[in-house]
């Protein structure tokens, strides 16, 4: 089980390796000189009475330049933390100018803005771009395998939760919720590139609150999931509730937790797709090749981690799927406003003092911060509550049979 969990890491080691160097070399060298040639002009000629002005000159430069472009699609497709790091500090700027912060303080975050951005374009510039078959193969199938991981995580772990509970004929509420996310996905892919105007606050909009709503569902199955980890020590009492949760609504929670995990991915790795293709239609061979061998990938890493799940002693999985359900639960918390944020749906207050943590979803502004927040006093709760358990006289036999 070890070496096969070594083989994961090893893989998405490299998968981040080679993304690296096949997105390298695209020039992001006329939309940055556009931004920054026009928010310096913004900027400079910013006045905290009209602050609302120049936060919709910095809001349009997000858009118009920095996504309309493809530097966002790009940078997203190469490397997503890069790329929410730069949305943060666009949402920084327009939150600062909004709210009429200091002219010094305003200019202070619009510099660091400026040098992150001419950092992304100088270090692309330096790098060798790859070309032709390989380097639209590779992209192609990264594309696909790095949007599907995380999905596959959770979709591996709530299969494997009802099998370990003996209620294996229940699996198929989980196909459902992916095979109806795939539709959706599709979907919204069109709609967001046909019907609404894709490069506009729409999309960010959506973003965020599926990041949300996939949040609270995570964080509710993770809570569930941790529940049965402590009744665990009593196997006849775990047996007769999880008899009663999986005849009552949560089924469907189980299939919306896989809905929302792969349609959260799903529309933005298709967009992912169409920018490929539009910047490489010569290669359509290739591109067509790579997300084949991806979806290859994804189910063998599916049987892999469905392999090694099976081996974990029930507590240990139980443990460990509800750790990382709470994880992603607080990492889309996070991201979720910020794509509010940057939707300019929900306004933006920056928190000077606290770095910026993109992986964990954390972004130094207080809504984030504060959505966050919302899930983790939960957490402690429950905490204290579970120690309390712990420590007090095991349920007895009489307690089981008066429970069910």
């Amino acid at each position: 089980m070890i070496s096969r969990i070594i083989m994961v890491l090893v893989l998405s080691l490299a998968a981040v390796t080679v993304t690296r160097t096949a997105w390298a070399g695209q020039d992001f060298s006329k939309p940055v000189a556009a931004i920054v040639s026009k928010g310096e002009a913004a900027v400079k000629a910013y006045a905290a009475k009209d602050g609302i002005g120049t936060a919709d000159k910095i809001s349009s430069l997000y858009f118009d330049v920095f996504e309309g472009s493809g530097m966002e699609a790009a940078l997203g497709m190469r490397d997503a933390n890069l790329k929410a790091g730069l949305e943060s500090m666009f949402s920084r700027v327009i939150g600062l100018a909004s709210r009429g912060a200091p002219p010094k303080e305003l200019r202070a975050a619009w510099t660091d803005l400026r040098k992150r951005l001419e950092e992304t374009a100088r270090s692309q510039s330096q790098q060798e771009a790859g070309s032709g078959f390989m380097a639209a193969f590779i992209q192609s199938f990264l594309i696909l395998v790095r949007e599907g991981f995380e999905a596959i995580l959770v979709i591996t772990a709530l299969i494997t939760y009802l099998r370990r509970s003996g209620e294996g004929n229940k699996v198929r509420v989980i196909y459902h919720g992916v095979g109806w996310a795939l539709a959706a996905s599709l979907m919204t892919a069109y709609l967001l590139t046909l019907v609404i105007d894709a490069s506009g606050t729409s999309r960010e909009g959506l973003e965020g609150v599926t990041m949300l709503i996939a949040s609270m569902v995570l964080f509710y199955v993770s809570y569930w999931l941790i529940s049965k980890r402590q009744a665990d020590r009593w196997q006849s009492y775990v047996r007769g509730r999880i008899d009663r949760a999986l005849s009552g609504g949560k089924l469907f929670t189980l299939g919306s937790a896989a809905f929302l995990a792969v349609y959260r991915e799903g529309a933005e790795t298709v967009l992912f797709y169409q920018a490929l293709y539009a910047g490489t239609k010569e290669q359509t061979v290739p591109i067509v090749i790579g997300f084949l061998a991806a979806m290859v990938a994804l189910a063998f890493l599916y049987w892999l981690l469905r392999t090694a799940s099976f081996k974990l002693p029930m507590g240990v999985f139980f443990s460990a799927t509800a750790v990382f359900l709470y994880f992603l639960a607080v990492t889309f918390a996070g991201a979720g406003v910020l794509e509010l944020q940057g939707a300019r749906w929900v306004s933006v207050t920056p928190l000077d003092w606290m770095p910026q943590v993109t992986w964990l979803g954390l972004f130094p502004t207080v809504e984030s911060v504060a959505a966050q927040l919302l899930l983790f006093v939960p957490l402690m709760a429950a905490a204290l509550w579970w120690l309390r358990k712990r420590r007090g006289p095991a349920i007895s036999e009489t307690e089981n049979a008066r429970t069910r």
